[in-house]
């Protein structure tokens, strides 16, 4: 029997996928996993029990990955599952900003009382004249599952792109349409692009990326579009860059007291991935993730352990050990094993960085004192018997 909490309301469409063997429970303090969307958990302290975390979405900037590896926690996200519901929000913020939807609707209803509202509306509307968005050239930062969603779509809306992400999967690369432009540097895009979309995760050589410098390499009257992450985009330095002209558009769907009432931002109020389609879709992704590792021991889509996959768990034990990447721990495991006179039929290891985990196979029971000598090794974080 396994035992799951959610943090935040999940999906009842992802919910669903949990058998008969899962019981939810009205605490974390019991559970082997739990389920969050944006709750923070960096102030929270983890029971020994808990196994692993799924969040139901992408970003993760709210839990706090090292202390959950070193505790033995295998965080997971749901890359791609919102993918669609962000890429349109995107295609509507180049809309809104290329033609300036927001303002006429705004006189429209400021002008609803007017008795002779249609005749004041063909005087007024010069005003709101806009730009389309063909045959202008879009920078796509970071060509991930959005990213690329993103670009695809702009193609075929007759815009010219182009693309940079030095660390582009295969997956991703597939996927992308040939007419994209592959950028060497983002500077290039800077200085080419009349649109620029940014979709690359918060890390610290990311933070505040779109920066003065930044902003002084791109065109003027750029329109600069933000649906990734706020702390991705120097607040102050584009407040400037608005009031003096040289933006003409900031598009982000993270409102902060910085940007929210500064004329040229249009500020969305992080509705990215807030569809229905999405919700479900990062529900049933992270759900199936948690019971694919509860049940067989296999990592899919974490964010601070490296992804294994053994396969279905079929007769025997699986032992998997979460552990510090260290020298010869392969060596010092299958040691225990072997003094215990313990068959190996299958095994692996997969590192990342500093982490790494260990997934092994064997015919016979494994006694509580094997478990013992192999948490007892340093270096190894969580010991867990799958039977």
């Amino acid at each position: 029997m396994y035992k799951y909490h959610c943090l935040n309301p999940i999906a009842q469409v992802g919910l669903e996928k949990f058998d008969e063997t899962y019981v939810k429970t009205e605490t974390p303090d019991e559970a082997d996993a739990i389920l969050v969307r944006s709750a923070g958990m960096h102030e929270m302290e983890f029971a020994k029990n808990l196994k692993a975390i799924a969040r139901a979405g992408a970003g993760v900037n709210n839990i706090p990955l090292d202390k959950c590896a070193d505790q033995g926690i295998v965080v997971f996200n749901t890359p791609g599952a919102n993918a669609n519901g962000v890429k349109e929000l995107v295609i509507a913020g180049m809309l809104l900003a290329a033609r300036d939807i927001v303002s006429g609707i705004g006189w429209v209803q400021e002008h609803e009382e007017d008795g002779d509202l249609a005749k004041a509306t063909e005087k007024a509307k010069k005003a709101f004249a806009g730009t389309e968005l063909a045959g202008k050239k879009l920078g796509v930062i970071g060509l991930g599952a959005i990213g690329v969603l993103v670009a695809n779509t702009a193609i075929h809306l007759g815009m010219e792109v182009y693309g940079y992400d030095p660390y582009v999967s295969v997956d991703s690369a597939w996927k992308l349409s040939r007419n994209i432009h592959h950028a060497k540097t983002v500077d290039e895009l800077y200085k080419e692009c009349d649109y620029l979309t940014i979709h690359v995760p918060a890390l610290p050589d990311t933070k505040g990326m779109i920066n003065k410098d930044a902003i002084s390499l791109m065109k003027k009257d750029v329109v600069v579009l933000n649906f990734a992450r706020d702390t991705l985009v120097d607040s102050e330095a584009m407040v400037d860059a608005l009031i003096a002209g040289n933006v003409k558009r900031y598009v982000t769907d993270f409102p902060t007291p910085e940007i929210a009432g500064v004329k040229g931002a249009i500020v969305i109020p992080h509705l990215g991935a807030s569809t229905e389609e999405s919700e479900d879709n990062c529900a049933k992704m992270a759900v199936q993730e948690l019971k694919d590792y509860l049940e067989n021991g296999n990592i899919t889509h974490s964010v601070n352990y490296p992804d294994c996959d053994m396969g279905v768990k079929e007769s025997g034990n699986r032992i998997t050990i979460l552990h510090k990447n260290i020298p010869n721990m392969i060596g010092q495991l299958t040691a225990v094993l072997a003094k215990e006179n313990m068959n190996i039929s299958l095994m692996t290891n997969k590192s990342r960085k500093e982490y790494a985990y260990t997934m092994i196979d064997v015919e016979a029971e494994v006694p509580m004192e094997v478990e013992e000598q192999l948490s007892a090794i340093d270096g190894v974080l969580k010991i867990r018997v799958i039977k």
